[in-house]
């Protein structure tokens, strides 16, 4: 992985199974952020456009788990340019939501390596603070729709032809690798967990 941004501001990451789920806690947490008078944006996925115009592809339920995952990776880099590091260049604390671990998770549960997907990603730089959005719905598989989130998006392509990609299993396991903690602290952002970061983030200590 790459080493932390140097910096004075903070790079939260927010991932989940569900997109719905993702954008609820980074707005809650973000909102807890400024009422303690932490200027702070939110970097969310697909900022780059590529996943609406594949989407929009007449032959885009051909795409892989692998492609899938490739333009992930570039989409993110394009929020790095042009969200991310100009964000933190200015001194604001940045909540990613999505981020790395969800692209990974998503990514092995389809059967692609862990190793091929953390070097694809290994350009990002790790986070400050790494959060787990609160799952709802935890019986149900994704529902697939190309405005909600990555997997549900991932979803809405593979249906037609590969419809065990988007199984409940398929969603279970993504959630067990998104709880993997890798060495570092996962903090659940439940309420408990939104007023847990926000203090760490306001007291300047490591998270």
């Amino acid at each position: 992985m790459a080493q932390k941004i140097e910096t004075s501001a903070r790079l939260i990451a927010i991932d989940g199974s569900r997109g719905a789920d993702v954008r609820r806690s980074a707005d809650r947490l973000a909102k807890a952020l400024r009422a303690r008078g932490v200027t702070c944006v939110i970097s969310r996925w697909d900022a780059s456009g590529l996943f609406g115009e594949l989407g929009q592809a007449a032959e885009r339920h051909d795409a892989s788990p692998r492609t899938l995952s490739l333009v992930y990776a570039a989409d993110l880099a394009f929020r790095l340019r042009w969200e991310i590091r100009t964000a933190l260049d200015s001194g604001s604390v940045v909540i990613a939501a999505p981020y790395v671990e969800t692209a990974v998770a998503f990514g092995s549960s389809c059967g692609l390596p862990e190793q091929w997907l953390r070097e694809l990603l290994r350009f990002a730089p790790q986070a400050d603070v790494r959060g787990l959005a609160r799952e709802r719905k935890l019986d149900r598989t994704w529902k697939p729709r190309l405005d909600r989130g990555f997997p549900e998006y991932c979803a809405a392509l593979f249906e037609p032809s590969s419809p065990r990609l988007i199984s409940k299993q398929m969603r279970a396991d993504t959630i067990a690798a998104l709880e993997t903690p890798h060495g570092r602290r996962v903090y659940r952002l439940s309420g408990k967990g939104i007023k847990d970061v926000a203090r760490t983030i306001t007291r300047g200590r490591p998270a």
